[in-house]
């Protein structure tokens, strides 16, 4: 392609940032504005321009960046000229020198790599030499700190001397971190291995004690690129200002608008702060948004506008005016999700658009099992990006695991599953004994956990002992299922196994999201209990608790060729893709933005960051929900609409004319007594208690004429519900506790109710 070709598909703005070779360049680059385009023809440029590729360094954060970047590239230059640039993800390029230098840090230099298992492992192994408990010194939480340390430039050694770093682990009651942290590198050390992190952490100990070394790369590298510069962290940043550090060509890109990694490091700081570091630097903006409506994206500007730590832009759109982004209340987070499903089944019959044109974003991942069971049962085809479906993430298949035992101890697969998690001592070794001596005696595990030394299984009293505590937990649980209902039992299990302790003790991002996960499948059990004894079931089991979620299993375990799928994800896994019609559920104070930010400003912007990806995200349609009532730790807690919201001018908001009314509906609406339970202090309760008899599980022994109907209830007439919202009533049947209405639901189907567990108001005609 002819050099002037290339420039021609540029706008003013994105040519200019193109054709400046005088010094360092800081591309701000807002949603939608061709980042990419500007990156790629950058470097093509300086190729035409007489740079020879391996004097051009270019740092990506994903190794498909770089291909797809190298692929544009050779279409303006050629193939050839390509393969010797060294573009690259951050680890990767400086993989490639520390091998060639990895004399200067110690290292051979044919060192191999750990990857995130082979890390953890290893300080699983430091964990039993030094005696430590795993539910305490959880390996997911001290390889994350251990990380966070490393990204931050601060060695083994230097660790002890941090007050910061010393001071969290004290309070979180961890206060040896600092000796697994020694042990963890000297071993790493001596086995000639770097984990992720090393790669840029060693990189800046060679540049920094070996100056003649980074002479060399600085005199090689002539021209440096770096894509997405809001997500950068210290180390990051810092090797790239060494290596410019002489001649300042130095050209990134980003957005600061859309830095929402600070849980992995990244620090805005590094492009707030730029024109600091290098003050002879020029900025360009590129302002024209290609992918949004008008309205969404002047809608998103009004968002961002709020934020204080930011460079200040204007994002504009060319595109049509499009729609107002519309607000949407549900009574409950369960209505949501069929509000939602309801909503894209209308839009794509109305518009002929499919279903992969659709995107459903969430704040964490714990909100996808009420939008997946909308979307099962609204028979629309779906995908969870970036994660698995509910039922298949591992902490939930461990818990299922547990209640199949219980269920039936004869079931092999969940019992070898469980045996040893969480972590008690029962090891592969012995796990293979039991196994091997049910298979030769013709018994089932069961039988031979139970008693071991009756089937010649060689074991030390040790292990015999640990054997008999997971048989007196599993035996218990057994009796308590006879006594409890669904929701209970389940709530027993996580606690008494040792499974929520280990969870909450786990401070990591990922530990996080598994108790949020656990909680959930608690509420969905809670939620399974009170649904069946409103159809009028008496005696709701625990095998029927299963049965269901098997045939959800089932289904997402089916081999669906279908390509045209809503995706579900969380809006941290929507960054960099975009959608012809996007719907961000979940719009509250305190789940979006998260509680946890909620007393700090610099972790709210960036949650409001975090909430303008997701509507920049949408190309033609945005719509956003929120529930009045969410289910949280297994109770209706009353939510309100999240003062993000407010932050958008009303302007580019539209808010149906029935959404006022409905909510002053609810407000009038109390919940029963029995679905406001008293929550312990302390961890608290995970569940309410149901009304259910606790000796049987059975719906409290009253007379057939105790229950009467609230006056005014009547075919024709509009209640509300606090799962499934406004209905109107079809039918009526029965007397007494027996009575039973069918009851149209606006969003959530035709239901038939026990009425004398039915959670309804008549609304006020």
């Amino acid at each position: 392609m002819p050099v002037e070709n290339y420039l021609n598909q540029l706008d003013d703005s994105q040519r200019e940032a193109v054709l400046y070779d005088g010094g360092p360049s800081l591309v701000v680059a807002g949603a939608g504005s061709g980042k990419t385009r500007v990156l790629t023809y950058k470097i093509a440029h300086l190729l035409k321009n007489g740079y020879q590729p391996h004097t051009i360094l270019a740092l990506t954060f994903t190794n498909k960046a770089a291909r797809e970047m190298k692929g544009r590239i050779a279409s303006v230059v050629n193939e050839y000229t390509t393969r010797y640039l060294w573009m690259g993800t951050f680890h990767s390029i400086f993989y490639r020198i520390l091998r060639r230098e990895a004399q200067y840090v110690g290292y051979p230099s044919d060192f191999t790599i750990y990857d995130q298992a082979d890390s953890k492992n290893l300080i699983k192994t430091i964990l039993k030499e030094m005696l430590l408990d795993e539910k305490v010194y959880r390996p997911n939480m001290i390889q994350s700190r251990i990380s966070n340390a490393k990204n931050s430039l601060i060695t083994s050694d230097a660790y002890p001397s941090n007050k910061q770093f010393m001071e969290q682990d004290r309070r979180s009651n961890t206060p040896l971190i600092h000796q697994i942290f020694k042990w963890y590198q000297a071993r790493c050390l001596q086995a000639g291995v770097m984990d992720f992190d090393d790669l840029l952490l060693q990189t800046n100990i060679l540049f920094r004690d070996h100056p003649k070394t980074l002479a060399r790369y600085q005199n090689q590298f002539r021209y440096l690129l770096v894509d997405e510069y809001q997500d950068t962290n210290v180390s990051q940043h810092l090797i790239v200002s060494r290596l410019c550090a002489n001649h300042h060509r130095l050209f990134v890109v980003g957005d600061d608008a859309q830095s929402i990694y600070s849980f992995r490091g990244a620090n805005i700081d590094n492009m707030l702060r730029f024109k600091e570091n290098f003050p002879d630097c020029k900025v360009f903006k590129l302002e024209q948004n290609y992918r949004s409506t008008q309205n969404i994206v002047e809608a998103a500007n009004s968002l961002i506008a709020v934020n204080k730590d930011q460079i200040r832009k204007k994002v504009y759109s060319k595109n049509d005016r499009g729609s107002k982004i519309t607000i949407l209340s549900a009574y409950s987070d369960y209505e949501e999700g069929y509000l939602v499903s309801t909503k894209i089944w209308e839009m794509k019959h109305a518009t002929g658009c499919t279903f992969a044109d659709f995107a459903v974003l969430y704040r964490t991942n714990a909100q996808s099992r009420v939008l997946e069971e909308s979307m099962r049962k609204r028979m629309i085809n779906y995908r969870v990006y970036g994660s698995l479906s509910f039922y298949q993430r591992k902490e939930i298949k461990d818990i299922l695991a547990y209640l199949r035992v219980i269920v039936n101890p004869n079931d092999e697969e969940s019992l070898k599953r469980i045996i040893n998690y969480p972590a008690r001592g029962i090891g592969n070794t012995t796990v293979d004994k039991l196994q091997h001596a049910a298979i030769s005696s013709n018994a089932g595990l069961w039988e031979v956990i139970k008693t071991p030394f009756e089937y010649q299984v060689e074991i030390n009293k040790g292990t015999a002992a640990k054997l008999y505590s997971f048989r007196h937990l599993l035996e218990e649980l057994q009796q308590k299922n006879k006594e409890m209902n669904v929701a209970e039992i389940g709530e027993l299990t996580v606690r008494q196994s040792g499974i929520f302790a280990s969870f909450v003790q786990d401070f990591s991002v990922e530990g996080l999201s598994r108790l949020e996960n656990t909680k959930e499948l608690l509420n969905a059990m809670n939620e399974f209990v009170s649904i069946k004894q409103e159809e009028g079931s008496g005696n709701v089991s625990l095998s029927d608790f299963l049965m269901e979620v098997s045939l959800l299993t089932d289904q997402d375990n089916e081999k669906d060729e279908q390509t045209d799928k809503v995706t579900l994800m969380t809006v941290h896994s929507a960054k960099g893709l975009e959608f012809k019609n996007v719907i961000i559920v979940g719009m509250e104070n305190d789940l979006f933005p998260s509680s946890q930010s909620m007393n700090n400003p610099k972790a709210i912007e960036e949650e409001r960051r975090l909430f303008y990806v997701a509507i920049t995200r949408a190309k033609e349609n945005c719509i956003i929900t929120h529930a009045e009532n969410r289910y949280r730790n297994g109770q209706s807690n009353t939510a309100t609409p999240s003062f993000f919201i407010d932050d958008i001018d009303s302007i580019y908001l539209d808010f149906p004319d029935d959404v006022e009314l409905s909510a002053q509906r609810w407000n009038k609406f109390s919940p029963s007594d029995d679905f406001h339970r008293h929550v312990e202090q302390g961890m608290g309760r995970l569940i309410p208690f149901s009304p259910a008899n606790k000796e049987s599980g059975a719906p409290p022994e009253t007379s057939n004429s105790d229950y009467s109907p609230p006056p005014g209830l009547e075919v024709g007439k509009k209640i509300v519900h606090e799962r499934f919202g406004e209905g109107l009533i079809l039918a009526l049947e029965g007397k007494g506790n027996n009575t039973k209405a069918t009851v149209s639901f606006t969003n959530a189907g035709s239901k038939n109710l026990l009425l004398k567990y039915a959670k309804i108001k008549l609304i006020p005609t």
